[in-house]
């Protein structure tokens, strides 16, 4: 009986990895496509996810099988109980990036008010977290954990950065001010992208100590 749940775990293991690889796709797709406005990809992106929203359910359904057919109880249960909160933030950090892919279709004809390095650094800090929180649940990994909680300060850093230079802009020229908004939102996408992370983070804590520990 053992054998078939810990056979049962590594499937779920390795689903989870998949969602991250798809969550990870996702974001390296709208930022590919922001940077090099690509309209086409951008779309194909917006559609992407509802790979992810199925990738899902295919785990809150195998999570409920183990809880009902199997009735792990202590260590087991807490990690069942952290992939079905962990596969929540996953889907909202697809849904994320999705909802930037929708604001490149809109600039996607527009020449861009500035460059996009800091938002740029964003996307690649952002996207590394939701990696790293995936690899610390595979690996049992606590501080691989816990940096992933930590990062989170650069990218909220780099969002107030991204807004005060957008704010310049728009003192500059008024005219700057419909497109300094849609980039703010893009900013603030990723920097949710990051909390949905460092959620990750906590709930890989959690399925490894049993505590549950929110981050500053």
């Amino acid at each position: 009986m053992r054998n078939r749940f810990d056979s049962q775990l590594e499937n779920l293991n390795n689903s989870l990895i998949e969602m991250g690889g798809l969550v990870e796709q996702a974001i390296s797709n709208a930022y590919s496509a922001l940077i090099s406005q690509d309209a086409k990809q951008a779309e194909k992106n917006i559609k992407f996810d509802v790979v992810i929203n199925e990738k899902e359910r295919e785990i809150e359904g195998l999570c409920m099988k183990l809880l009902l057919q199997q009735q792990p109880v202590a260590k087991d249960l807490r990690l069942i109980s952290a992939v079905l909160k962990m596969i929540t933030d996953l889907e909202r950090i697809g849904d994320h990036a999705q909802d930037i892919s929708e604001i490149v279709l809109f600039l996607s004809s527009q020449q861009y008010i500035k460059k996009l390095e800091h938002i740029s650094r964003m996307a690649q800090i952002t996207a590394k977290m939701v990696t790293d929180s995936i690899d610390a649940f595979v690996k049992r990994d606590i501080m691989l954990a816990q940096r992933v909680c930590d990062t989170d300060d650069t990218v909220d850093d780099l969002f107030v950065t991204v807004k005060n230079e957008l704010i310049s802009l728009i003192n500059e020229n008024v005219k700057n001010g419909e497109q300094a908004m849609d980039f703010l939102m893009v900013a603030k996408y990723f920097e949710r992208i990051g909390d949905h992370a460092v959620n990750v983070g906590e709930w890989v804590i959690f399925s490894i100590t049993g505590k549950h520990k929110e981050f500053d």
